[in-house]
């Protein structure tokens, strides 16, 4: 029975996926990004997009966005944000060098998904375990994983769509 957390956790992506790909979230991040890049006036920018995109599922499933945020909203203790909110920084620095000026704009939703997850985890305290927290991270990791192959592969893995698997994770105790 020691495979079965992993077994587990692939369901759990496997689920949140099928949600996903139903809800299209990857699109709804697309044309957000469009509609950034019009206001902008970045119309003449190829990357723009991509690089929002990329940047933005990038920087809100890793482990610190997650458990950053169950521990503000739980504990009030906001540490990990803030030490995440630098290394975001940097990271941004150095994919917006490489990808444009549309990494950037990931503050946006990087703000709107964890203050969601910080609102969430303090309404939801009573229901989130050792377990629950060890499901977020394994199917992050996973997650992390799809943007690393998209990033170095000419691959497309639609890791937006795979994002309800978060809530999913929440929600297998």
């Amino acid at each position: 029975m020691k495979g079965l957390g992993t077994i587990v956790n692939v369901l759990l992506v496997v689920v949140g996926g099928v949600i996903g790909e139903l809800l299209n979230l990857e699109r709804f991040i697309e044309r957000f990004g469009s509609w950034l890049k019009r206001k902008t006036g970045s119309a003449k920018d190829p990357q723009f997009v991509d690089a929002f995109v990329s940047a933005s599922i990038t920087l809100c499933v890793g482990a610190m966005a997650v458990i950053g945020s169950i521990q503000d909203g739980i504990y009030g203790d906001h540490s990990i944000l803030f030490a995440k909110a630098v290394m975001d920084m940097i990271t941004v620095m150095v994919m917006a060098a490489t990808m444009g000026r549309g990494c950037t704009f990931s503050a946006i939703p990087i703000a709107l998904v964890q203050g969601a997850m910080t609102l969430l985890a303090a309404v939801l305290s009573p229901m989130i375990s050792y377990s629950v927290l060890n499901n977020l991270s394994y199917v992050g990791s996973i997650l992390i994983f799809c943007i690393g192959i998209n990033l170095m592969f000419d691959r497309h893995i639609r890791v937006a769509n795979l994002l309800p698997a978060l809530a999913v994770a929440v929600m297998w105790r």
